[in-house]
């Protein structure tokens, strides 16, 4: 079992590295503008000058799809930042709450839980119009449910410690005891429910601006790349598959990372190790 979950943590932990790497280097160095179109290389093939081709445009692909990590990289940071904001403070609330609070803050959670990230961004594009910030937003709070029921399970758990009872004896308050005992206690969960949540605000994000609800051009972004090729589907499909590719990528890389931070922090799985 170690073998297996360090394998699975090497093999997202490099697949997640390379987005990363992809994101933070676009911000220094691309090999070619991004938005620059040219006529005369539209649709060149993989090789040469560029290592993708170039799309319809005459845009790098390499180029754009460097610059697509970085939006995707962004939008997930702040969106599962905020549903971390959002979730787990109204999860450790309810878990430390045994009267009528903690229920009714878990029933807002559900409220929310039934508006999926696609209705929320379609709402707030009517109302704001689309752009990166309403992804943002809608991705955030689709996901806050998600932190909240396991803050809330894990809270619960710690609560039933002795060494709460006797912070409770010795007459500290909740909050204390919410920042000293609970927070430190379910990080870990914290850790692998965050890796899974980016996970899903990769592909929510490539959902949406594939919908033109998220990044409108000319932003380069891996759903609008993908939007944008469908039309060449048939007698060009590598335009399609280089951001299928890369958003398969992430969230393959994301969700085994997730599964190999569980399988080592997990202490139920400690006797099958």
């Amino acid at each position: 079992m170690r073998r297996r979950y360090g394998l699975t943590l090497t093999v997202g932990g490099t697949l997640v590295a390379l987005v990363l790497v992809a994101a933070l280097l676009s911000l220094l160095w691309t090999p070619y503008d991004p938005l620059r179109v040219d006529a005369a290389h539209r649709l060149a093939g993989p090789g040469g000058a560029h290592l993708l081709g170039t799309d319809q445009f005459g845009r790098d692909i390499v180029s754009r799809l460097m610059t697509g990590a970085r939006t995707t990289v962004f939008v997930g940071v702040v969106a599962v930042g905020s549903a971390v904001l959002l979730g787990v403070p109204t999860g450790i609330a309810a878990g430390m709450s045994r009267g009528a609070l903690g229920g009714l803050l878990m029933r807002v959670s559900d409220f929310l839980l039934a508006f999926p990230a696609l209705l929320l961004a379609i709402m707030l594009a009517a109302v704001y119009g689309t752009s990166t910030a309403t992804a943002m937003v809608a991705i955030g709070i689709a996901s806050a449910p998600g932190f909240a029921r396991v803050s809330r399970a894990a809270t619960l758990r710690v609560m039933a410690a002795e060494y709460v009872d006797a912070a409770r004896l010795a007459r500290r308050g909740r909050w204390p005891i919410a920042l000293r005992h609970v927070l430190p206690n379910i990080r870990d969960v914290l850790i692998v429910q965050t890796s899974v949540a980016f996970a899903t605000a990769v592909l929510a994000e490539a959902a949406l601006s594939y919908l033109g609800l998220g990044t409108p051009p000319p932003t380069p972004s891996w759903g609008r790349m993908l939007l944008d090729s469908q039309e060449l589907l048939f007698s060009r499909p590598e335009l399609c598959l280089w951001p299928g590719l890369a958003v398969a990528a992430a969230v393959l890389g994301l969700n085994l990372f997730g599964d190999g931070l569980r399988d080592r922090f997990d202490p139920t799985l400690e006797g099958v190790r």
